[in-house]
């Protein structure tokens, strides 16, 4: 027999060794509550962080879009920052991050030299932002030596075809490009410090490891307890 607890998502905001912003969430994933934290945050301060840094869970279009549009510089890691450093991933050809783009030409070129060209865009709006999807194709697959290897089509005669996400992917380089800078790194650096410290001083000195309430305003509360007796440590 299998018993089941109910679990929280808790997100903590840390600013000089100190927690400046922490709530509960039914969220599996971590991406879906950065804006919520961010927004509560900024309520209760008054004020908001010129900058964000996030590990790669927190990753996602909506929060690239809203930091953006709060005039927040995202320093948020790619999710797929770690994989493109792998040999393996070095060696699947047919992904758009292994081949070089033309920002003029508005086209990808692949290991073998040959051109994908857009073939057509879709632009929607998206809380306010303009969103678009880019399609393109290789010019001409045939006698290429890497075609098993790049192209999956089972038709021999169709031409290697990519899917783009352009807005997020412009977005993500953006972010990427910000965390690479010394000044990026310096801030990553301070987040995996500082915010895996907090929880682990948590779980490791105040012996934290389960609620004593239920209910999401219950939780809230033993949080903010939480966060204030880190605090005060920390001003000692």
């Amino acid at each position: 027999m299998t018993l089941l607890s109910y679990s929280y998502n808790v997100q903590a905001a840390v600013n000089s060794e100190f927690i400046t912003g922490i709530d509960v969430f039914s969220n599996r994933t971590d991406f879906g509550t950065l804006i919520s934290l961010l927004r509560t945050m900024q309520k209760r301060h008054g004020a908001k962080y010129e900058e964000v840094t996030a590990d790669a869970g927190y990753e996602s279009l909506d929060n690239y879009l809203y930091l953006e549009q709060n005039g927040q510089t995202s320093f948020i890691k790619p999710s797929n920052y770690e994989q493109k450093k792998s040999k393996k991933f070095k060696k699947q050809i047919g992904r758009i991050e292994n081949m070089t783009y033309d920002a003029e030409e508005d086209c990808f070129t692949c290991t073998q030299g040959r051109k994908l060209l857009l073939r057509r865009e879709c632009t929607e709006e998206k809380d306010g932002s303009f969103v678009t999807t880019a399609w393109y194709r290789c010019e001409d697959c045939r006698g290429c030596l890497s075609r098993e290897a790049c192209c999956k089509a089972r038709d021999t005669d169709q031409p290697k075809e990519l899917m783009l996400k352009k807005t997020f992917w412009e977005k993500r380089t953006f972010s990427e490009r910000n965390i690479r800078t010394e000044h990026g790194v310096h801030l990553r650096m301070c987040r995996s410090i500082q915010s895996e410290g907090a929880f682990a001083l948590l779980k490791n000195d105040f012996g934290f490891r389960r609620f004593l309430t239920r209910g999401k305003a219950n939780v809230r509360t033993e949080l903010f307890f939480l966060a204030l007796g880190f605090n005060l440590k920390n001003t000692g």
